[in-house]
């Protein structure tokens, strides 16, 4: 037993002594740190081999790394007119964690060698994932379980890899749920809580979803006599901060549609206006087909931590596992209740939202599959003879796991760590660099994805190297080309201009009225550069102004 000292009153000859309570912490969490740790270094081994050839450069990616270009060179929230299509504080501070390497060597600003900076928020996210299972009492096995299946399925290792707002902002929620689940219940660690909820919904808006299940959480691990202030103050913290993206848009007197200019109301009715993807149980849908991309990956996180989900929330009432996960286990059903609906659009980057929920979920019922064998041997009276059958129980589900998980993952897992998608992308890049001609006085069409690789490689950035959206849809670009199509010298054509293309008149024109000069990799994927003549339809072009390029933040 410890004997309870009185608190001295302390001297100017008797300075005070810090507790050692942190010190007894820390020692009681050394276990975890040996579990954890390890399981960590595998889980950047895996995702960081072979991160830049695999998978494909995505215009998404290019995008956000953009736009993050941007702010460190103060030129805006945007490398074009920032149009209120998701809220900027994503790409801000991807711009804070990209400033040294960018400053260092600008030139690795592209997006194949900027994702090594994802394996920051990949570590960040595992870890508060593991820190969540222990606090919510999951033992740490099951804790170490969750960590794995969130940062080795293959699916994972897939999509954690690229520069997705998605990923930021789950690892905000992350920490917004470990702060609502603090043991110790003080009232800062739930208005911490808030500020996290606020940051992630600010890093992408479709956080919103999981809001009421941090909510539910919060309210189960607060205490008893102070449960309103600490929800009062959360709420509160939440609202304020997440006030700050409206008060920014109405400040610039772009809150609301107006002639001449770009507004909220307009970015926020174009999301919910946005064509649906249809049902994901519709064979010949664009949700289906997003679905069948995620199961292509993996079937063991999505499906098996979904029917986890079925089976928690069933059984919750009598489980105390199934209360004890409750907050992350109604954050997957609520995401997937918004993925299965037959209307709205559907993203293939919005199962990164509900990878770590789903991986409690699937620890959660692993415990209490071995509760239930315990308390089986329990109801014969034979407490050595439970404890033998909880630890039986263990080793045949990590058996099973083994037997069923590893072969698939392992499949995946290798052709991510082998496969080359990006050789296309590179040697385009390449070659613009060193066979187009003079790029102060090229003009080029590309997606965002190689935007970047040609600012530095001197290309004007803005309407030297055009983001190909923006030749149709950004005035301030296009009142640049007034001859359209044949104001442009090159088209990189990647998989995506030609898929879009289809409902941008410019683009579409200089794809018809172009022809290949090079082409890079092979069938649906080949990128292709395709030259349009000078003088197309006896039209010169207009050359360029020096200062013809501005952006708007």
């Amino acid at each position: 037993m410890t004997a309870t000292v009185p608190a001295a009153v302390p001297s100017a000859a008797d300075p005070v002594r810090p507790s050692a309570a942190p010190v007894a912490r820390f020692r009681r969490a050394r276990p975890d740190l040996l579990v954890c740790a390890p399981l960590l270094a595998v889980i950047l081994l895996v995702q960081g081999w072979n991160i830049t050839a695999f998978p494909a450069l995505s215009d998404d990616e290019g995008t956000y790394l953009s736009q993050a270009w941007a702010v460190q060179q103060g030129q805006g929230l945007a490398h074009y007119t920032y149009w209120y299509d998701h809220p900027p504080l994503g790409w801000i501070q991807l711009a804070l964690v990209t400033w040294v390497p960018s400053a260092i060597a600008p030139p690795s600003m592209a997006v194949g060698s900027m994702r090594c900076v994802m394996l920051l928020v990949t570590a960040v996210s595992a870890v508060l994932l593991f820190v969540l299972a222990r606090r919510l009492g999951l033992p740490r096995w099951a804790a170490a379980l969750g960590m794995a299946l969130f940062g080795l399925s293959p699916l994972s290792v897939v999509l954690q890899r690229e520069i997705f707002l998605d990923n930021i902002a789950v690892m905000w929620m992350l920490l917004a749920f470990v702060l609502a689940a603090s043991p110790s219940r003080h009232l800062w660690h739930h208005f911490g809580a808030g500020v996290a909820a606020a940051t992630a919904v600010l890093s992408k808006e479709t956080m919103l979803v999981v809001l009421p299940a941090l909510l539910v959480t919060m309210w189960r691990h607060s205490h008893r006599d102070t449960r309103k202030f600490a929800v009062t103050g959360a709420v509160t913290a939440c609202v304020l901060i997440g006030l700050c993206y409206p008060l920014y848009a109405l400040l610039k007197g772009e809150l609301w549609p107006g002639p001449g200019h770009v507004s909220l109301t307009d970015g926020i009715l174009f999301q919910m206006r946005r064509t649906g993807s249809g049902s994901i149980f519709s064979a010949h849908s664009g949700a289906h087909a997003v679905l069948n991309s995620w199961l292509y990956y993996d079937r063991v996180l999505p499906l098996g931590g979904l029917a986890a989900v079925v089976l928690l929330l069933l059984t919750a009432y009598w489980s105390g596992t199934g209360r004890a996960v409750f907050g992350p286990v109604l954050a997957a059903a609520l995401l997937a209740a918004v993925a299965m609906r037959p209307t709205g659009y559907l993203p293939a980057m919005y199962v990164i939202q509900a990878l770590p929920f789903l991986a409690l979920s699937l620890a959660g019922l692993a415990v209490a599959g071995t509760g239930l064998a315990e308390r089986v041997a329990r109801r014969v009276r034979r407490v050595a003879a439970a404890r033998l059958l909880r630890w039986s129980a263990v080793g045949a589900l990590g058996a099973l796991t083994a037997a069923v998980v590893v072969p698939n993952w392992y499949d995946g897992d290798r052709s991510v760590e082998t496969i080359d998608a990006n050789a296309a992308y590179r040697s385009a890049a390449l070659w613009m660099a060193t066979k187009a001609g003079d790029p102060a006085r090229t003009r080029v069409l590309v997606d965002d994805a190689l935007w970047l690789d040609l600012v530095h490689q001197g290309y004007r950035p803005g309407t030297g190297v055009i983001w190909f959206y923006k030749a149709d849809l950004d005035p301030a670009v296009s009142k640049t080309m007034p001859h359209g199509y044949r104001d442009i010298d090159y088209v990189v054509a990647t998989p995506t201009v030609r898929r879009d293309a289809v409902n941008l008149p410019t683009v579409r024109a200089a794809l018809d009225h172009s022809e290949t000069v090079a082409a890079f990799g092979s069938g649906d994927n080949r990128i292709e550069i395709r030259r349009v003549p000078k003088e197309a339809d006896g039209h010169p072009r207009v050359p360029q102004s020096p200062n013809s390029s501005r952006k708007d933040g």
